[in-house]
């Protein structure tokens, strides 16, 4: 989604959001990489299959930061969750790789509220 929305934005928001995405599809790397890290680590078989979200095409940039702002919402829920099972389990190390990704997403959840008031 957000390359997608990267390469759509224009007007005289397309410099600073273009930016935004982009830096969002990095830190989207980065915790894909850390999950799948995650998954092995606990003898699970990582895969690689895509959300069935559908991704809405758009040249609004509200609409786009709207998207953006369900799908940090969802992160941040979900790792919310997944949490308290690493902390049962006792794996610190885990515990902490994920807890860094769970405030990125609130980070990211914030930025996104102040953009759209």
């Amino acid at each position: 989604m957000y390359a997608h929305y990267s390469a759509y934005v224009s007007g005289i928001h397309r410099s600073h959001l273009a930016t935004h995405f982009n830096n969002e599809v990095t830190e989207s790397i980065t915790h894909a990489a850390t999950v799948r890290a995650a998954i092995v680590k606990l003898d699970g078989e990582a895969i690689t299959e895509r959300d069935s979200t559908v991704i809405p095409h758009t040249s609004d940039y509200l609409e786009m930061l709207k998207e953006a702002y369900k799908t940090e919402k969802k992160a941040s829920e979900t790792y919310g969750r997944i949490l308290p099972m690493i902390q049962e389990i006792g794996d610190s190390e885990l515990y902490d790789a994920l807890e860094v990704i769970y405030f990125d997403e609130l980070r990211s959840v914030e930025e996104l509220r102040m953009m759209l008031k």
